[in-house]
């Protein structure tokens, strides 16, 4: 097994229109800053390797900066701190929008015995400590991605628990329904988007890892 670069990652995410942040692959500073000004601060940036599989526990992302002095900080910074955690070879440094809103995590896993099984469930670093999941065998449609969705916890907050805002649920149905197409159709082992941020009108796959 192993896991898809980036831009053969973005590729897919773009063949089933699962909507990604503004971002772009820097190879410098210089870059960085570049892409900065086109997406708009604030924005994240994150290392790209095919060797760093959990990039919060190699320090390989910063979030919310929200100037050029910050970013170009940030960049050396990263590089340096991910080089002390681990010798890897790395591929770039994404700058990517930073979204704020609900973290879910949308996950998919080729099994032996039932073939593409997806999954659904509150997202984020903690999202394997919580294990606030639920499970289907693919294919599904509309109807049984939400009834996927209200099995778990997490959409109690989604639905706009004590007054906060209310999550685009139906988006995140959406995107289960592309990623079991996706897990059918193409030589996937596991795919794993985590975070999915969800806003009250939109979605976004802010991270995305693929096995083939």
């Amino acid at each position: 097994m192993a896991m898809l670069e980036y831009i053969r990652t973005e590729s897919l995410m773009k063949k089933y229109n699962i909507p990604t942040p503004a971002q772009f692959l820097a190879k410098s500073a210089d870059e960085a800053v570049r892409y900065a000004k086109i997406i708009g601060y604030p924005v994240v940036i994150k290392v790209v390797s095919k060797e760093i599989i959990h990039k919060t526990e190699m320090k390989g992302v910063i979030t919310n900066i929200e100037n050029e002095k910050e970013l170009v900080s940030s960049y050396s910074k990263m590089l340096r701190d991910v080089k002390r955690v681990k010798k890897a070879r790395i591929d770039g440094i994404l700058v990517q929008k930073f979204i704020r809103g609900y973290e879910t995590i949308v996950g998919g896993k080729m099994d032996f015995q039932f073939g593409p099984v997806i999954l659904f469930g509150g997202g984020g670093i903690f999202a394997e400590v919580m294990r606030d999941v639920s499970l289907r065998i693919c294919p599904i449609n509309k109807k049984e991605a939400m009834d996927m969705i209200m099995e778990t916890k997490i959409s109690r907050i989604l639905k706009g628990y004590r007054g906060r805002d209310k999550a685009y649920i139906k988006g995140i149905a959406d995107v289960l329904v592309k990623v079991c197409k996706m897990m059918q159709k193409e030589r996937i082992s596991e795919l794993d988007i985590n975070p999915l941020i969800v806003t009250t009108n939109r979605v976004s796959a802010v991270d995305v890892r693929v096995i083939i």
